[in-house]
C-alpha cells in the first residue's frame, strides 16, 4: 500500500478528531462565556452589598482554613459589615451572607426535594399531608420510646465512669438519636447501639455531609460533569447509594407489613400511626398519595433531619453544661423537683422545666445544630433598609452569626462567667481601633473593634446566659433573632419532636451522671450541614452517687 493511500485512509479519521476538537473548543467557549456573563451579573446585583475583599478567582474559600476558626471570623466580619455582605465561592458563584433579624425576616418569610429544600406547590402539599404526623398525640406516645433510646446510651456509659477517661459525646449520641428516630419515626428496632458500633448508615452521613462541604468550596467542582467523574463525586455516589438503600429497606419492609392489613382503619385501630404509616397512607383532596419517589425523599429527610441535627444540639448542649456547672447543678435540681420520686420522666414532665430548657436553647444560640441555611431567591426582594436582591440571586443565612450578633444580643440581666470561668480580656489600642482577645473558648483569634461599646457587646453576646430566654426577655427581641429551626412558613415541621428528645436526653443524663469538662480538648467548630468539632465533643462523667 502505498504512502499516499494510507494518509488517505487516515484522513476520515483526522477530520473526525478535528471535529471533536471544534466542538470541545466551542462547549468550553460557549462556557466561559456563561460564566463570565454571571460573574457580571453578580457584581452587578451586589454592588449595593460590601464585603471582606475576596481573591478575584477563588474569591474568599482560600480564607476559610477549616481548622475550627472559620465561623468566628463570619462573627467578625459581621461586626464590620452590618446585615449582610457577599461571599464568593469561586470567581463566579456568589451568596449575600445575612445575620441580622430584619434581613433574615424578610427571607425566612418567602417560599421558593424533602421538606427540606422542595420547591413551590409541592412543598406545600407535602407539608400539609405531613403535618397530622407531628400531632400532640403522635408526639406523646413517642416519650417511652425516647427513653428507652437514651437508656441503652447511658448504660454503655458505665465504662467511662470506671475509668475516669474522658470519651467522643457525638458518636454516641448520633447512635442514640438514630435508634430514636427509628423507633418513633418507623416503628422499626435497629439495634444500632448495640450490635455495630460503627453504623454504616451514619458513616454515609458524616461522608455526605463532609462532601457536601468540598463541593461548595472547591470551584471546579460546581460543575456537575467535573465533580461526577472526580474521586470525590465517586464516594459521592457510593455514600448515597448506601443512604438511600437502608431508607429503601426501611419503606419496603413497612410496605410488606401494610399489606397485611387491607384497610387503614385495620391498621390505625391495631395501632398509633407513626411517621412512614402517614406517609404510605397520605391522600389529598383528589384522593392522590405520595409517589414512591416522593416518599423515599421525605423519610431521606427526615431520617438525616431527625437524627444527625438532634444529635449535634444534644451533643454540644451536654459539652456546654459540663462547661457550666452551676447552671448544670440547677437544672439537675429541677429535674429532681420535677420527677418527685418517679423513676422516669412522662409526657406532661415535659413542659415543667423551664429553667432547663432555657439552658438549652441557650447552648443552641452559641451552637445552633444547623450554622447556615441557604435560599435562591424565586422573586425580587426588598430589604429594610432599601437594598434590593433580584430574582435568581444566592442568600445565606448564617444562623451562627446571626445568634451571636452582638447589636441583638446583649446581656439582659447578669452575666455569667464563660466556659472554664475565665473572663479576662486584653486591649490595646492601634490606630482608631481597639483590638480584644476572647479567651472564652480559648480562641487565638484577634477580634477588631470601633470602639469599647461594642467590645462590651460582644463580650455579652458570647457569654452563656440561660436569662436571656426568660419571658420578658423573649419579648423585647425580634422573633427572627432566634431560628435554631429556622423560622417562617418553613421552619423545621419537626421542632417539637427534636425539643421533646432534647429535654429527654438532657434530663436522663443528668439524673444520673455529674458532667466534667475536659480542658484539655476544646471543641474546634466547623460548620457542615450542621454543626460539629473537627476534633470531636469530649467530657468525663462521674456518677452521682460515687
Amino acid at each position: 500500500m502505498s504512502l499516499s493511500e494510507s494518509l488517505g485512509g487516515l484522513l476520515p479519521y483526522c477530520s473526525l478528531l478535528h471535529s471533536l476538537v471544534l466542538i470541545c473548543l466551542v462547549a468550553v467557549v460557549y462556557k466561559l462565556a456563561v460564566l463570565l456573563i454571571q460573574r457580571r451579573d453578580a457584581l452587578r446585583n451586589f454592588e449595593a452589598f460590601t464585603g471582606p475583599p475576596g481573591n478575584w478567582f477563588f474569591g474568599h474559600v482560600l480564607q476559610f482554613k477549616q481548622d475550627g476558626t472559620d465561623l468566628d471570623k463570619m462573627v467578625k466580619w459581621g461586626e464590620q459589615y452590618p446585615y449582610a455582605f457577599p461571599l464568593w465561592f469561586g470567581p463566579c458563584v456568589c451568596f449575600i451572607n445575612i445575620h441580622h433579624p430584619d434581613y433574615v425576616k424578610s427571607i425566612v418569610t418567602s417560599t421558593g426535594d424533602g421538606l427540606l429544600v422542595s420547591d413551590g406547590q409541592k412543598w406545600f402539599r407535602h407539608r400539609r399531608l405531613l403535618t397530622p404526623g407531628f400531632h400532640y398525640d403522635v408526639l406523646k406516645s413517642y416519650t417511652k420510646l425516647m427513653l428507652e433510646s437514651v437508656q441503652i446510651m447511658l448504660v454503655k456509659w458505665e465504662q467511662y465512669v470506671s475509668s475516669g477517661e474522658p470519651f467522643e459525646l457525638f458518636e454516641h449520641v448520633s447512635l442514640m438519636t438514630l435508634d430514636t428516630i427509628m423507633k418513633c419515626a418507623f416503628s422499626y428496632d435497629s439495634k444500632c447501639q448495640t450490635e455495630s458500633r460503627t453504623n454504616e448508615y451514619i458513616k454515609s452521613v458524616y461522608e455526605l455531609t463532609d462532601l457536601v462541604n468540598l463541593r461548595f468550596r472547591t470551584f471546579p467542582y460546581h460543575n456537575d460533569l467535573i465533580f461526577y467523574l472526580s474521586p470525590h463525586g465517586f464516594r459521592h455516589r457510593r455514600a448515597c447509594k448506601v443512604a438511600h438503600s437502608h431508607t429503601e429497606e426501611v419503606i419496603r419492609k413497612r410496605k410488606k407489613a401494610l399489606e397485611k392489613e387491607k384497610d387503614s382503619e385495620r391498621v390505625q385501630g391495631r395501632r398509633t400511626l407513626d411517621f412512614l404509616d402517614i406517609l404510605l397512607l397520605a391522600r389529598d383532596e383528589n384522593q392522590q398519595g405520595l409517589s414512591d419517589e416522593d416518599i423515599r425523599a421525605e423519610v431521606d429527610t427526615f431520617m438525616f433531619e431527625g437524627h444527625d441535627t438532634t444529635a449535634s444540639a444534644i451533643s454540644f448542649i451536654l459539652h456546654t453544661l459540663a462547661c457550666h456547672p452551676k447552671h448544670q447543678n440547677k437544672c439537675r435540681q429541677e429535674i429532681t423537683r420535677v420527677l418527685d420520686g418517679k423513676d422516669a420522666l412522662q409526657w406532661e414532665d415535659l413542659t415543667k422545666m423551664p429553667y432547663t430548657t432555657m439552658c438549652i436553647k441557650e447552648s443552641m444560640r452559641l451552637f445552633p445544630p444547623v450554622p447556615g441555611i441557604a435560599r435562591k431567591l424565586t422573586k425580587a426582594i426588598t430589604f429594610v433598609d432599601g437594598r434590593t436582591m433580584p430574582a435568581g440571586s444566592l442568600i445565606g443565612t448564617s444562623v451562627y452569626a446571626l445568634h451571636r450578633n452582638a447589636t441583638v444580643w446583649e446581656n439582659p440581666n447578669v452575666g455569667h462567667a464563660p466556659a472554664g470561668g475565665d473572663t479576662r480580656a486584653s486591649f490595646c489600642k492601634s490606630g482608631q481601633k481597639i483590638k480584644f482577645c476572647c479567651f472564652e473558648q480559648n480562641w487565638d483569634l484577634w477580634r477588631s473593634f470601633p470602639n469599647v461599646c461594642h467590645i462590651m457587646s460582644y463580650i455579652s453576646s458570647q457569654v452563656f446566659n440561660p436569662l436571656r430566654f426568660l419571658p420578658e426577655n423573649v419579648s423585647k427581641r425580634s422573633p427572627h433573632a432566634f431560628v435554631p429551626f429556622s423560622a417562617g412558613p418553613r421552619n423545621c415541621i419537626g421542632q417539637n419532636f427534636a425539643m421533646n428528645e432534647m429535654k429527654v436526653a438532657v434530663a436522663s443524663v443528668l439524673r444520673r451522671y455529674q458532667l466534667i469538662e475536659d480542658p484539655a480538648r476544646k471543641p474546634k467548630i466547623i460548620p457542615r450541614l450542621v454543626l460539629r468539632s473537627l476534633n470531636g465533643i469530649h467530657i468525663r462523667i462521674r456518677a452521682l452517687d460515687a
